[in-house]
């Protein structure tokens, strides 16, 4: 059995032992490239011994550069051209002879192994048939570096020319890199500049918003200033109460305002109005350059959600500045409440708070105000009117300055016309057609002026005695400021004909007393039984006549009733047990003045209205006939004030009261009282006669 050689021992070209070492030429590509790659000795580095291929593997051997670039000769320590050519001249440290050192050996070695015989001649290992491909395919060029002793590759001989050439172009000493550094510290220094200022920013918006007012009661707010209506039991409008320190409001939902008002604000205060988000960016651009340009505030830009932040939830010492910090609280408060409330929210709370001038707040009064009309019947010519007073109501007064009022409604039927023709008709959300205005609409719109007549805004009331009484009840359970400013809606149980009526008929009669009987005044009140609604109240024969005092409402004053009270009279006797067939005599009758016997005066002795006695009669008759001396001896029966000693109370004085009389407050009422000695109202005692067809159930007077 024969002894296996060590691998070391066998030739690598026959597999045969050979204690003979081999010489450089002899040596196998494969054996060189492993002594110069990893060893500085040769003997040191271990025979290469190539293994026979199978027959159906041929050696892959590779034909192009380890870098893909043949000629590539960068490296981690590459230089300059001059330093490399300097290098390789100096004397190596390590031989101390020649300038080429183991690079020289390393290049007569690598001609020696070109030039070897290759395997197919005989000479050489292996039995293929193939040649080996040249070191200069298979070795990348050497790196130069510092150390020429170093002859391992560097990362960079596998890189791409432009990548592994980046370090020379662009040194840590040359401009690129300088620039590269000062780019990049740009790029943060603007990062952190903007990042600064966005904080800044926030920051004083948050600082900012939280000092703003709620924009949640917006519509309470607008409701508080509308004005209160007096109303006839049917709706018509009687009177408005202004504040004197404001003016008239009623307020109106959108859907009952005309689309040709709507189109004209719209067109004239913010053609963008359902688009922008409660500003226009664009249009305070434009200011602020006017601004610039004309060195002071020459124009605001204010959008109509603007408008109604500046009204509604600005104070009035912040509503009048005009300084940036004013005016983006503003846009920050318009923006707030764009987004809270709907366009059509917005506009109607606009067109009921806006002024109109002449004591006009909002679009319903400024349609009563200048055209005696309802705010859903305006036309465009109207419509066009109003709408160019909002810009200011002062200037624009019609009745001071007619001819600039009327030239400014010309500009906003412009404006109409070419939102038309730029926006294709001006939208209005309602209305379900769009408001299309040509220039010959405008024409005949703006003509209908030239010859109109503008009515003074002279406060007219009708009805005056009633409107003033039942102000008159409101103020007595409300303050004037609620009054003025809380759109009460009072509905008044005013019939108007039957009002119209009564103050003729106060007037005709007045009229014929006054020649017989020198009557100069008279009243008039009517109740319904049963529910004592006031149907007509008539203070005065002629309210504007001083010479009456027409406006002292008589149906309130204190007046003696005369025989009126007579009834009240007979019914406390009745509650005492007597009937209308009670018998009375009507004698003639001697009377003490008072009740009190020690009164020092004189008895009385009444007379009839006929200056006749007519003996026995009944209480029915004695009441038909309004008869005195029956009338006194009744009340002397039943007592003027309460009988102490009874539990109810009987007399004549407690018994009004029941009815409703709030007059006969004196404890020293005389036997006259009967037959008119008290003084009471009107009205009180005209309700006392409603209880009676009441069948004696009290109902208060109601207005």
């Amino acid at each position: 059995m024969s002894k296996e050689l060590p691998e070391e021992e066998l030739d690598p070209g026959t597999g045969e032992g050979s204690s003979e070492a081999r010489s450089p030429s002899e040596e196998q590509p494969g054996d060189l490239y492993r002594r110069l790659t990893e060893s500085d000795s040769p003997a040191e580095t271990p025979p290469f011994v190539e293994p026979e291929p199978e027959p159906d593997e041929l050696p892959v051997i590779p034909h192009r550069h380890p870098t893909g670039t043949p000629g590539l000769t960068g490296g981690w320590m590459a230089e300059s051209a001059a330093e490399q050519e300097e290098l390789e001249t100096e004397p190596s440290p390590a031989s101390g002879v020649g300038t080429g050192g183991r690079m020289e050996e390393a290049a007569t070695e690598q001609e020696e192994l070109e030039t070897a015989p290759s395997p197919a001649s005989g000479q050489g290992a292996g039995s293929t048939g193939l040649t080996p491909p040249p070191l200069s395919e298979v070795l990348p060029e050497r790196v130069p570096e510092r150390d020429l002793s170093a002859t391992r590759v560097g990362p960079a001989a596998y890189l791409p020319a432009w990548e592994a050439n980046f370090g020379e172009s662009t040194g840590s000493g040359g401009w690129g890199g300088c620039l590269l550094r000062m780019g990049i510290l740009g790029v943060f220094a603007i990062a952190a500049i903007g990042i600064g200022l966005a904080s800044f920013t926030l920051y004083q918006y948050y600082a900012l918003a939280s000092t703003l007012p709620s924009v949640e009661d917006l519509q309470l707010r607008a409701a508080q200033f509308e004005t209160t209506r007096i109303l006839d039991r049917n709706g018509n409008q009687l009177y408005e109460i202004l504040d004197p320190q404001a003016g008239r409001r009623t307020y109106v939902p959108l859907g009952r305002i005309s689309p040709f008002m709507v189109a004209a604000v719209v067109a004239t205060e913010d053609s963008g109005y359902y688009s922008n988000p409660g500003f226009d960016p664009a249009g305070i651009a434009r200011a602020l350059w006017q601004n610039l340009q004309g060195g002071t505030i020459v124009s605001g830009a204010s959008t109509i959600t603007q408008q109604i932040v500046r009204n509604l939830l600005l104070s009035p010492e912040e509503r009048s500045q005009r300084t940036a910090l004013r005016k983006i609280r503003e846009i920050m408060l318009a923006a707030e409440v764009a987004r809270r409330y709907t366009k059509d929210e917005i506009l109607e709370l606009y067109l009921n708070q806006m002024y109109f001038g002449n004591l006009a707040y909002g679009v319903q009064a400024a349609a009563q105000t200048y055209f005696n009309t309802g705010a859903e019947n305006l036309t465009l010519s109207q419509a066009s009117f109003l709408a160019g007073l909002l810009q200011a109501p002062s200037v624009y007064d019609v009745h001071v300055n007619r001819e600039p009022t009327l030239n400014r409604q010309r500009q906003v039927l412009v404006l109409m016309v070419n939102a038309s023709t730029e926006q294709g008709c001006i939208f209005v959300s309602n209305s379900q057609q769009p408001i299309c205005v040509t220039p010959e609409m405008a024409g005949a719109a703006s003509a209908e002026f030239v010859e109109y007549e503008f009515v003074s805004p002279d406060v007219q009331i009708r009805f005056p005695h009633w409107v003033t009484y039942v102000r008159a009840e409101l103020e007595s359970l409300f303050d004037p400021q609620t009054i003025y400013r809380s759109g009460f809606i009072v509905q008044t149980t005013l019939d108007p004909q039957l009002q119209q009526a009564a103050q003729e008929v106060v007037a005709s009669q007045v009229q014929k007393l006054t020649e017989e009987f020198s009557v100069s005044n008279g009243a008039l009140v009517a109740i319904e039984p049963g529910s004592g609604e006031i149907l007509a109240m008539v203070g005065s024969a002629d309210f504007t006549d001083e010479e009456i005092d027409g406006q002292v409402n008589m149906t309130l004053a204190l007046r003696q009733p005369g025989s009126s009270i007579k009834p009240l009279t007979y019914a406390a006797a009745f509650e005492k047990g007597w009937t209308p067939g009670t018998l009375l005599w009507d004698v003639k009758t001697e009377f003490p003045a008072y009740k009190d016997p020690k009164d020092p005066s004189k008895n009385y002795t009444p007379r009839n209205y006929d200056e006749k006695f007519h003996g026995p009669v009944t209480v029915r008759s004695a009441l038909a006939n309004s008869y005195n001396i029956p009338a006194l001896k009744t009340l002397e029966y039943v007592g003027i004030y309460d009988d102490v000693l009874t539990p109810q109370q009987d007399g004549l004085v407690a018994l009004a009261r029941r009815l409703g009389l709030t007059t006969f407050n004196r404890d020293d009422y005389g036997i006259s009282l009967t037959l008119g000695g008290g003084d009471v109202k009107l009205l009180e005692l005209t309700n006392a006669y409603a209880t009676f067809a009441n069948q004696g159930v009290y109902v208060p007077p109601v207005a």
